[in-house]
């Protein structure tokens, strides 16, 4: 993770249908608690449509397992697993399927929703690091932030394929500084994979294999973790607090019909350096975030995740 700076945002006023869920208009907690252990730095989440939520332990490799009206989760699958010491990115495709980017492990582990493995699967290039992933009816794309490749592994079935390399370095416009968030789309022939280093967000044809940068307008999208619901894309960025340190806040982007532009147009209520938020994901008429405790001092239990203030 790095914290990069970003123009104000002006906030304004947005009216959007909210998608259903069952665990819309329930009684939920606003904080969950991951984990009172140390040195768990939780930092991806995955929250299935019954309300299941998986969050995942950049700093262990463990996986949490809770639900939405609960404000405890509990260990699913035990940090160092099948050689998992650490977790990044984690989403459920649609056999309930667990998709976990392990970070500097340089592997994507994929758990059938009993929790036993299915497949390992080991990206070929020395030093890489897992961050995020994209699941399409027929592959999985992993964002590799130390090396700047977009790693692409086939679906067919059950079976998961060997990562390959999809987009390389040189298939970016710019050399890539810290490839982080992805979400796939139209039909999984179009990802946006934003670049938290450069911060640049790109649009990429998963067919052509190409990237271009998308323009955004009123605020920025080089962020952490993103999530795509039709032509609005959310993502977590970081700022500096104008008192030497960091905030951190969800930028809510409007999309053109073909994805060559983005528009700012309100953002979360921001939350200090110490908490860390890294990426989202829906709960009904609400986001929930995950607070890693990354850039904090002195990282300190309980390991939270919480609902992302004054934004829907």
């Amino acid at each position: 993770m790095i914290a990069a700076t970003s123009a104000a945002v002006l906030a304004s006023t947005l009216t959007v249908a909210l998608p259903a869920s069952a665990s819309a208009g329930e009684a939920r907690p606003s904080t969950y608690v991951v984990s009172r252990e140390p040195g768990v730095l939780p930092e991806g989440i995955a929250v299935t449509d019954g309300g299941t939520m998986y969050v995942t332990s950049v700093g262990t490799g463990a996986v949490y397992r809770g639900h939405t009206r609960s404000a405890e989760l509990a260990p699913f699958l035990p940090a160092g697993s099948d050689g998992r010491t650490a977790a990044a990115g984690i989403h459920v495709d649609g056999r309930g399927r667990l998709f976990v980017a392990g970070w500097d492990t340089g592997a994507l582990f994929v758990h059938d929703a009993d929790g036993s493995l299915v497949a390992r699967r080991v990206a070929p290039l020395a030093g890489a690091a897992l961050n995020d992933l994209a699941i399409t009816d027929d592959a999985v794309y992993v964002t590799d932030s130390a090396t700047g490749t977009l790693w692409r592994a086939a679906i067919d079935g059950p079976e998961i394929g060997e990562l390959t390399p999809w987009l390389t370095p040189a298939d970016f416009p710019g050399a890539p500084g810290f490839l982080n968030g992805i979400v796939a789309t139209d039909g999984g022939r179009l990802a946006l994979v934003a670049d938290q280093g450069t911060e640049l967000l790109y649009r990429v044809d998963l067919l052509r294999r190409t990237a271009s940068v998308v323009e955004v307008t009123g605020g920025r999208m080089g962020a952490d973790g993103l999530l795509l619901q039709g032509n609005r894309l959310y993502g977590v960025v970081n700022f500096p607090d104008g008192a030497g340190g960091t905030s951190f806040a969800v930028n809510l982007a409007v999309l053109s019909p073909d994805l060559t532009a983005a528009h700012v147009v309100c953002r979360s209520a921001p939350v200090p350096q110490d908490q860390f938020p890294t990426t989202i994901a829906r709960d009904g008429d609400r986001l929930l975030w995950v607070n890693s405790q990354l850039g904090a001092a002195t990282p300190t239990p309980p390991f939270t995740v919480t609902q992302v203030p004054d934004l829907r």
